[in-house]
C-alpha cells in the first residue's frame, strides 16, 4: 500500500520548518538588499546563519548514526520546500553546507567523520561547509576522453597534497574581468568561508597528476581513474602561504542576491594525507553519489517557488478585481492559470518525494534510483519558471512591481534549470547515457527489476 502522508515527526518537522522561514528568514532580505556587492550580502547572513547553527538545522543535515539528527532525505526535502517557499537566498547557504558536507557523509573514514563532522555537530559559532567542483570553463564534459578534463590538480609529496595549476582562461562577470589560472574554482557555494579565508570544510575534486610539470590529461586514457577528492580546511589554509589560497571575486548574481559563489584559486596549497576523502579512481563515484541526491533536493526547492507563486498569486486573485466587479480568480482564464500551477505543484512534490525516498530505499540500481533523481531535478527546474510566468500572467502587470514577491520569485526559479548539474549539458545527458546501457528496464525504481 502506497502511502503519501507525513508520519507526526515529519509534521513536526514541517512546522518548525515553516516557523524558523517565516520569523527568522524572512527577515533576511531587508537586510541584504540594501548591500551594495554580493559578497556583503552573503556575510549579512552570518547571524541568520548562527540562530539556524543554534537551532539545529545544520546537525539536521547530518544522518543520525553519525551524531546528528537527519532521518532521511525524504526529511530534508520538507524543510527545503518551507524555506524556499518563503526566503531562497538566505536558505542556499545553509543548504550549501548539506552539499558540502555530503562527499564527507558519503566517503569519510570514521577518523575523517569524528574529526571534521564536530563542529557541525556542536550547535555552536557559524561552521560552514562547501563543495567543490566547478569551474570557470565549465565541468559540463569533465569526464569526456580525450578533453583536457579538470583544470585543479593535485600530486602527492611526501605525506602531502599539493593542489595547483597551470593554463590561463578568461573570466568575465560584471565589472570584474581578470585573466585566471584553470585552477581556479567557481559557483562553488559557500567555498570562501564567511571572511573569505576559506569554509570551515571544502570538499575539492581534483585530477591527479604525477609531477608538477605533467598537467595535460592522457589522451588515452579513462579520466575518471584519476579524479581524487581532497578535504581542504580553515586549518590547512592558515599553514600555507597567503598567497596559497585566494579569493579572486564574488560575481553578482541575478537571483540568490546573498548567495555565495565565488572564484577562488589555489597555489601550492599543501593538504596532508590524512584529508584524503577519496583516492584517485574513486572520485567520480563519489561526486556522482552527491549530485544524485541533491538533483532530487534541487526538486524541493522547485516546489518551494512554485509554491510561493501560487499563494501569492491566489491571494491577489480572491481579493483585486482589477476595475472590475467580481474578484478576478472568478474569471476562467485567470482560474485556468492557477489551476495548472496547482497541479504542477503536486506532481513536483510527488515525484521529488518518489526519487528521494528511492535513492535511500530502493528498488533498483543505483542508475535505477538516480534516474528518478534526474527527472525531479529536470522537471521540477522547469516547471518551476513556467509556473512563476503563468503566476504573473494571472496577476498582470501588478505582479511586476517591486512590492510584489514576483521578481524575486522568478529571478530565483530561473537558476534551477542551470546550476546543479546544467539540464541540457549535464543531466539530460546523464539519463542519455542510463536509457543506452544495454540492460535498461525503464521501471525498474517503482516495480523493481
Amino acid at each position: 500500500m502506497v502511502d503519501f502522508s507525513l508520519s507526526e515527526s515529519q509534521k513536526q518537522l514541517r512546522a518548525g520548518a515553516r516557523q524558523f522561514a517565516q520569523n527568522v528568514l524572512a527577515k533576511a532580505p531587508a537586510v541584504y538588499n540594501a548591500l551594495p556587492t554580493q559578497a556583503e550580502r552573503f556575510q549579512s547572513n552570518i547571524d541568520i546563519y548562527r540562530i539556524a547553527v543554534k537551532g539545529g538545522l545544520i546537525k539536521g543535515q547530518i544522518p543520525i548514526p553519525l551524531g546528528g539528527t537527519a532521518a532521511s532525505l525524504l526529511d530534508a526535502a520538507i524543510v527545503v520546500e518551507e524555506f524556499y517557499a518563503v526566503e531562497r537566498p538566505a536558505a542556499i547557504t545553509l543548504f550549501g553546507t548539506g552539499l558540502g558536507l555530503t562527499p564527507l557523509i558519503l566517503a569519510g573514514s570514521p577518523e575523517q567523520h569524528t574529526r571534521l563532522l564536530r563542529p557541525f555537530l556542536s550547535g555552536e559559532g557559524e561552521p560552514i561547509a562547501s563543495f567543490v567542483h566547478s569551474e570557470p570553463n565549465g565541468t559540463a564534459n569533465w569526464l569526456q576522453k580525450g578533453a583536457p578534463g579538470l583544470q585543479t590538480t593535485a600530486r602527492k609529496d611526501g605525506d602531502d597534497w599539493i593542489i595547483n595549476g597551470e593554463k590561463v582562461s578568461n573570466f568575465v562577470s560584471g565589472l570584474i574581468i581578470r585573466a585566471i589560472p584553470d585552477s581556479s574554482q567557481l559557483w562553488a557555494t559557500n567555498s570562501s568561508g564567511w571572511d573569505d579565508r576559506g569554509a570551515d570544510i571544502q570538499c575539492v575534486v581534483c585530477r591527479l597528476i604525477d609531477s608538477e610539470n605533467d598537467t595535460t590529461a592522457p589522451p588515452s586514457e579513462a579520466p575518471e581513474k584519476r579524479i581524487l577528492i581532497l578535504i581542504v580546511t580553515r586549518e590547512d589554509i592558515a599553514a600555507n602561504d597567503r598567497s596559497a589560497y585566494e579569493v579572486l571575486g564574488h560575481p553578482e548574481l541575478a537571483g540568490h542576491r546573498s548567495a555565495n559563489g565565488p572564484l577562488t584559486k589555489f597555489t601550492n596549497l599543501r593538504v596532508p594525507n590524512q584529508n584524503l576523502l577519496a583516492a584517485p579512481g574513486h572520485g567520480a563515484q563519489v561526486v556522482e553519489q552527491t549530485f544524485g541526491s541533491s538533483a532530487a533536493l534541487v526538486g524541493a526547492m522547485a516546489v518551494g517557488i512554485m509554491r510561493g507563486a501560487f499563494e501569492a498569486a491566489l491571494a491577489f486573485a480572491k481579493e483585486d478585481a482589477r476595475g472590475g466587479i467580481v474578484p478576478i480568480i472568478e474569471h476562467q482564464s485567470v482560474a485556468d492559470l492557477l489551476i495548472d500551477i496547482k497541479m504542477k505543484v503536486e506532481a513536483s512534490r510527488l515525484l521529488t518525494w518518489k526519487a528521494l525516498h528511492a535513492i535511500e530505499n530502493g528498488p533498483g540500481d543505483w542508475n535505477a534510483r538516480l534516474e528518478l533523481a534526474l527527472h525531479a531535478k529536470i522537471f521540477c527546474s522547469e516547471n518551476a519558471v513556467a509556473c512563476v510566468v503563468d503566476a504573473m500572467k494571472a496577476v498582470g502587470i501588478k505582479a511586476y512591481a517591486k512590492d510584489m514577491p514576483f521578481e524575486s520569485l522568478l529571478n530565483d526559479a530561473m537558476v534551477l534549470p542551470l546550476f546543479d548539474g546544467g539540464n541540457v549539458g549535464v543531466r539530460r545527458r546523464q539519463i542519455e547515457k542510463i536509457f543506452e546501457n544495454k540492460g535498461y528496464e525503464p521501471w525498474t525504481a517503482t516495480y523493481g527489476s
